[in-house]
Order: structure tokens, then C-alpha cells, then sequence
């Protein structure tokens, strides 16, 4: 299994995170939120003076297509693979590659607002993700937050999900472990 395919376990099966998971959480979830406050600061201005994107539109580009398939497969519980993170690359390329034919250049204002609103959206549901997950100590992936949440208020239970990258699974079972002794 590779780690964007989707796994859902049954409710109750991941053990909740604890203090520094949940603070974990936070942190991640504070740092999406600031880099979409970047994201609004320059909405007016995407282009630089020269007449490329600006960096903060190029830094997230890596991140987003990284994590867009996490995002989506385990946030929306679609079994789609890397194939968002495929068909978002693909759309930019035939972006850059429709601006160079018009103007001479990959870098238009065209390829900028349509990266500058995938970021804003990636991010932005990440990071409430985050911070509801840490909110609520959320089991396992902070991508099923808001179905977590959706349990809470509802009493309907909703698979849960591991978290497939990043420090919070062995964080997760670290904690879990210590309560455990």
C-alpha cells in the first residue's frame, strides 16, 4: 500500500493524541494560517515587478502538490492516489505552456492567480483541519477532523485514518504508549 492510498479504520480503533500532539497540531495548524495570511497580503499582487510569480506563490507550489493528494484522499475519503497531485501538475504545466504561447513567457498572471487560489484553498483546509484536530484531539490523520467533528455533534460515527507522513503517528503512539505504562 503506498502511503496516499486511502485506509480507513473503524471508529475508536486510533488512539487520541495527547497534550503534545494536540500541540503538535496547533503548531502546524498556526503555520498554514500564516502562510494563507501571506497568501491574502499579496492577492492584489501576484506578479513581481519583473513579471514573475512572487516567491511566496513558488514556495508553496512544492508543499501543495506534496500534500494535495493527502489532502483530498483522506479528507474527502476518495481512494484517488497521487492523481490529484498529478492532475494539479499537469494543469500548471498546460498553464505555463498556454502563457508562453500567448505572451513569451511561463510566468503570466493567468498561471499566478490560478496557483495563488489551489494554495489558498490547499492550505487553508489543512490548516482548519489542524487546528480542529488539535481542538478536539482528533484520532490518527488531522485530515478526518472534520469528520471527527461531525461524530461529535451528530453521535454518526465516521472511520478514522493514520496519519501516513510526518511526526504526528509516532507522536500519536508515543503518547499512547506512555499512557499505557
Amino acid at each position: 500500500m503506498t502511503t496516499t492510498d486511502l485506509k480507513l479504520d473503524q471508529p475508536g480503533s486510533l488512539p487520541r493524541p495527547g497534550p503534545v500532539g494536540r500541540l503538535v497540531r496547533f503548531g502546524f495548524g498556526a503555520f498554514c494560517a500564516w502562510y494563507v495570511i501571506g497568501l491574502v497580503q499579496i492577492s492584489g499582487q501576484l506578479m513581481s515587478g519583473e513579471g514573475s510569480l512572487r516567491p511566496l506563490i513558488w514556495n508553496g507550489l512544492p508543499a501543495g502538490l506534496f500534500l494535495i493528494s493527502y489532502v483530498i484522499n483522506i479528507g474527502f475519503s476518495r481512494p484517488w492516489k497521487k492523481w490529484p497531485a498529478l492532475v494539479s501538475a499537469g494543469a500548471f504545466l498546460a498553464l505555463a505552456g498556454f502563457g508562453y504561447l500567448a505572451s513569451g513567457s511561463l510566468e503570466t498572471p493567468l498561471l499566478a492567480r490560478s496557483v495563488w487560489i489551489w494554495e489558498l484553498y490547499i492550505f487553508s483546509h489543512l490548516g482548519l483541519a489542524f487546528l480542529i484536530s488539535g481542538l478536539i484531539a482528533t484520532p490518527g490523520c488531522e485530515m478526518r477532523a472534520l469528520h471527527d467533528l461531525y461524530t461529535r455533534l451528530t453521535g454518526v460515527p465516521t472511520k478514522e485514518h493514520y496519519c501516513p507522513v510526518g511526526p504526528l503517528g509516532p507522536i500519536d503512539r508515543w503518547e499512547a504508549g506512555l499512557k499505557a505504562k
